[in-house]
């Protein structure tokens, strides 16, 4: 029993000796895991503080020479600074020296006035008086003369000059031609399309036209539909309204309502656009804004057959080639144009009646009431 008791102890001694050198190589391991694991980390830690002293040296750098930069500057301005100064002294100086050499010329004036009227025993007024009378009466005679043989030759040359200004004049513009008309022709695909513009019980044609002020017609004429309106803006909503109702194919009045108000408002501004663009073209800056916003309206409008717009853009033109060819002075060249552009304004009100007619009228007496033109009532 002793002996086995002997060898059982030996046994487990083997073993807990094993054991202990199997933990301590294990905790050998892992210390030296971590150690080279810790021995990484201080690298890299120490490789992060390298670069972290470039950067604070390059920002170091820069620093300082943002400073000599701003200490040149500082040196400049305090330089400009004195020089300004030394500039203003000097000005000082010499307003000093016109303001004393003003009062001696002055009292040197008043001396010679006196002399003058002691010699001639007139006063200044009077003097003054009497040159003036004698430079007014041979003024006048001479004038006269000058007047009556500008009358005389201007009777003789008058017709022929007018003739030639006015060929010359339409020998250098070109214009287009074009003819409106009350109505326009709306294409469609398809005739199916019009039982949708039409809808159930009309409610969709009654609700365009009561929205765009323009009559809608459809009859049997194949794919197409007519929109006639006197008002060749209410036809021009009326059209591309239409255009976007078809292409988007939702046709009901709650949307022909929405349609028709963005359309009137794309077309506001492209009004603002025509009237901006044709005012910078012919150089007539400082319209008033009322007439500014006529001048975008003429695009839609038309005079015995042609495109109002073009009609006084052309006419603008016309005035201004035969001011210059009159000999008048760019002031009077551009006045003319304006009122080319603006003859036909009044055909462009936003109502069509007598009474905006005079408005209109009253605004521009108010806007030229300086002019010698609008003198006369």
């Amino acid at each position: 029993m002793v002996s086995q008791a002997e060898i059982e102890n030996e046994k487990i001694k083997q073993r807990k000796i094993q054991e202990a050198k199997e933990r301590f190589n294990k905790m050998r391991s892992e210390f030296d895991s971590e150690k080279s694991q810790h021995v990484v980390i201080m690298k890299d830690r120490e490789m992060e503080v390298k670069a972290l002293e470039g950067e604070l040296r390059q920002k170091e750098e820069k620093f300082e020479e943002r400073i000599k930069s701003y200490e040149t500057q500082r040196l400049d301005l305090e330089q400009k600074e004195a020089d300004l100064k030394a500039i203003r002294e000097n000005l000082d100086m010499q307003l000093k020296v016109l303001a004393k050499k003003r009062e001696e010329l002055e009292a040197a004036n008043e001396m010679r006035i006196k002399e003058l009227e002691s010699i001639a025993k007139l006063s200044e007024h009077e003097a003054k008086d009497l040159l003036i009378e004698a430079v007014r009466a041979k003024a006048e005679t001479d004038a006269m003369a000058i007047v009556k043989e500008s009358v005389e030759q201007a009777k003789v040359t008058a017709n022929k000059e007018a003739k030639k200004i006015v060929i010359q004049t339409i020998q250098r513009m070109c214009a287009e031609y074009t003819i409106e008309n009350t109505v326009s022709v709306f294409n469609l695909d398809s005739d199916d399309l019009k039982g949708q513009i039409i809808g159930r019980e009309g409610r969709n044609i009654r609700a365009l036209e009561a929205a765009t002020g323009a009559e809608i017609i459809v009859d049997d004429t194949p794919e197409a539909i007519v929109i006639s309106s006197f008002d060749p803006i209410r036809r021009e909503i009326a059209r591309l309204a239409l255009k976007k109702l078809v292409a988007d194919g939702r046709i009901h009045p709650a949307r022909i309502e929405e349609v028709v108000a963005k359309t009137r408002k794309q077309l506001e501004e492209q009004i603002v656009e025509i009237r901006e663009r044709t005012v910078i073209d012919l150089d007539l800056h400082g319209l008033d804004p009322y007439l500014v916003k006529m001048v975008g309206r003429m695009r839609f409008r038309s005079s015995y057959g042609q495109n109002l717009l073009k009609h006084s853009i052309e006419t603008a033109n016309l005035c201004a080639i035969m001011a210059a060819e009159l000999g008048l002075n760019p002031k009077q060249v551009k006045l003319a144009k304006r009122a080319g552009l603006l003859h036909d304004i009044g055909k462009v009100a936003e109502e069509e009646s007598e009474l905006s007619h005079a408005i209109l009228g009253m605004k521009l007496c108010e806007k030229y009431k300086e002019h010698p033109w609008c003198a006369t009532p």
